[in-house]
């Protein structure tokens, strides 16, 4: 690019991104969605649509997996061309949690499984306990496993261990968009773990925490809440779109290091009057 007869060429900052991989998938996006809370079905397509989603999370123990009518969601979703990624939500043992995936893949044909193993009804955080159990036994079964997890290193460490295709710890539990309440644990997670992607889960309550996500160095995140639940759900996802692709090319970039004190961003050198 010319201006003013300077070639500015060489100041162009590449912005094209690989493609996010996890298992056999590959997404041009960087923004998972979930499908759930949102005030009408056409709303929940209208922010899909404006989140440039391609993979949307389904919560197999809270739909009629038998009901394939034109208008069911499992339908929807897929005429609209979104890959379905079903999930385990509402399970409390892995016993739950591996039967309910088996029906997932028997009912949609797919390996994709998004494990959730919840501990309690009131902080819905996860059963670590279970989750390994679960994680261990879906993957052996051939599961294609992105498993919900706490912020907890070790936890993270373990199911990449075990080979999920990715792991996704919480920003704060779900539904709660408390944002993320300890992004030194998530930084940890990060710098422990670089072979499998990296997606934040639950507690995003707005744009900023999913640029903040992203900054991290996270590879994506999945949010339903914080679009579902807002007063215009449309334009939040636009706002997280948006968010994704500032904090992933934040992260990129390479932000500037913190400093205690100071520093000017113009030279002292040869200042009028010295």
């Amino acid at each position: 690019m010319k201006g003013h007869g300077i070639d500015t060429s060489q100041w162009q900052v590449e912005v094209e991104d690989a493609p996010l991989r996890i298992g056999p998938l590959e997404l041009h996006t960087r923004l998972l969605m979930g499908s759930s809370g949102y005030p009408n079905v056409q709303t929940m397509l209208d922010a899909l649509e404006a989140a440039g989603a391609e993979l949307v999370t389904v919560a197999i123990r809270r739909i009629n997996l038998r009901d394939r009518s034109e208008e069911s969601l499992l339908a929807l979703l897929e005429r609209h061309g979104y890959q379905i990624l079903p999930n385990t939500a509402g399970c409390y043992t892995a016993r739950e949690a591996v039967l309910v995936a088996q029906l997932a893949r028997e009912a949609l044909e797919t390996n994709l499984i998004k494990l959730e193993v919840i501990g309690d009804d009131e902080t819905l955080l996860p059963d670590v306990e279970q989750l390994l159990k679960a994680a261990r036994e879906l993957i052996n079964d051939g599961f294609v496993v992105l498993a919900y997890a706490n912020d907890d290193p070790i936890t993270c460490r373990k199911l990449a261990d075990l080979g999920c295709a990715a792991v996704m710890p919480l920003a704060s539990p779900i539904g709660s968009g408390m944002g993320l309440v300890n992004p030194y644990n998530l930084h940890l997670i990060r710098e422990m773990i670089d072979e499998v992607p990296l997606i934040v889960d639950a507690g995003i309550g707005t744009a900023s925490d999913a640029a903040m996500a992203m900054e991290l160095g996270y590879d994506g995140v999945l949010v339903n809440s914080a679009i579902s639940q807002a007063e215009h759900p449309v334009l939040m996802a636009r706002a997280v779109r948006h968010a994704v692709e500032a904090g992933r090319l934040a992260f990129k970039a390479g932000r500037m290091p913190r400093r205690f004190y100071a520093r000017p961003s113009s030279p002292m050198e040869g200042r009028v009057g010295h």
